[in-house]
């Protein structure tokens, strides 16, 4: 199994790589756990959003692999407990399959996207920026993996 961060934006703040590192280094060999960075689309005044998104998503979809399981993370799509992660984790490695996390930009992820996940995974009802959400989703895949292991950090 694979799984991989597909997280649009690059070069970002130490504080954000250092937060990723710390949870993704605890995971165990057998659990790893890539992130790809993509290159933001032109942001600015006087930018075409819509064509940023698009360049995003153009990248994204590149960067799936072909029978990868794709979920992305989207604020309308479902919202997962910790124990629902952690059940959802055991079957992703016992499925053998491989699976790509969508991170969208500022502006979220291309339609193109969203439309060939096969899932799609609310972290929460609000708006975070996209560098936390990398924290995030790492931290939780650790925590998912240490309740699956019967590790102490999920206490």
């Amino acid at each position: 199994m694979r799984l991989r961060i597909l997280a649009v934006g690059t070069k970002m703040p130490d504080w954000v790589e250092s937060g990723c590192n710390e949870y993704l280094k605890r995971l165990p060999p057998e659990l790893n756990v890539d992130i790809v960075e993509l290159p933001l689309g032109q942001r600015g005044k006087g930018a075409d959003i819509k064509r940023a998104i698009a360049r995003e998503g153009e990248a994204m979809l590149r960067a799936i692999g072909e029978q990868d399981h794709v979920i992305a993370l989207d604020v309308l799509g479902k919202s997962w407990s910790t124990q629902d992660l952690a059940g959802k984790l055991q079957q992703w490695q016992l499925s053998g399959d491989n699976f790509s996390l969508l991170i969208g930009g500022p502006d979220g992820l291309a339609p193109e996207c969203l439309a060939r996940a096969n899932s799609l995974w609310s972290l929460s009802a609000l708006t975070l920026p996209h560098p936390l959400v990398r924290i995030l989703l790492a931290e939780q895949l650790y925590r998912a993996w240490s309740i699956n292991a019967g590790h102490p950090y999920h206490r």
